[in-house]
């Protein structure tokens, strides 16, 4: 079963391990350090942006590093950028309009 990445990002542990690997890869038991729960629910984390593709997993020795998939997140960021483009308009129309108030004063 193919997982969505927006399914992905919804839970706000998943999203802070993100972060967590965007600086650095990181074994699991690293990253669970940061957590206050079990290994194995990271683990299940893990399992779930993998299967998403937003990390991949790097092997050295015994160990898996997980590491960000910046194309991944690319995608996130290309369908985040027609709302960004609504937000700007909306705050340059906001500008506009205090400029027009602060000029009747």
């Amino acid at each position: 079963m193919r997982r969505d990445i927006f399914q992905a990002i919804a839970d706000p542990t998943r999203r802070a391990i993100l972060v967590l690997i965007a600086l650095q890869s990181m074994t699991p038991s690293a990253i669970a350090e940061h957590f206050d729960m079990t290994r194995q629910a990271i683990s299940k984390h893990m399992k779930i942006l993998t299967e998403c593709e937003l990390v991949k997993q790097e092997y050295q020795g015994r160990e898996i590093y997980y590491q960000l998939e910046i194309d991944k997140m690319k995608e996130i960021d290309k369908w985040l950028e027609q709302f960004r483009k609504i937000w700007e308009s909306r705050f340059q129309q906001l500008d506009q309009l205090l400029l027009t108030i602060k000029k009747k004063k």
